[in-house]
């Protein structure tokens, strides 16, 4: 499942079995050009604009911190974070390390954070 085709290569490779009728290559080349839209119009959420704020915030939060700091620690640092889950806080850390934004480290268990 790791190598799922997407629907534009199958359309790829449908345009090159049916390639010598025009008609079906025709309608393929506007799939292909509906998908090519519909894929570059997509804009963020609300729910990620609010985020990248708040990963903005976690940032600047986290360069306080000497030798980096738990989502606990990240989430009782700052009054920005009142009223949010560990779990959210967790999953923002570990967006912006997937970013390359941050370095996780985890020492016995737990997972410290820190500015990359």
């Amino acid at each position: 499942m790791a190598n799922k085709i997407t629907k534009a290569q199958m359309f790829t490779m449908i345009r090159e079995v049916v390639a010598d009728n025009a008609d079906m290559v025709a309608f393929i080349d506007h799939e292909l050009e509906l998908l090519a839209k519909k894929s570059a119009s997509k804009k963020p959420t609300k729910a990620q604009l609010e985020n990248a704020v708040l990963k903005d915030k976690i940032v600047e939060v986290l360069g306080e911190f000497e030798n980096g700091a738990t989502a606990t620690e990240v989430l009782k640092a700052d009054v920005a974070f009142d009223g949010m889950s560990n779990q959210k806080i967790s999953a923002l850390l570990n967006q912006l390390v997937k970013a390359e934004v941050l370095t996780k480290t985890v020492d016995k268990g737990k997972s410290l954070f820190a500015v990359a």
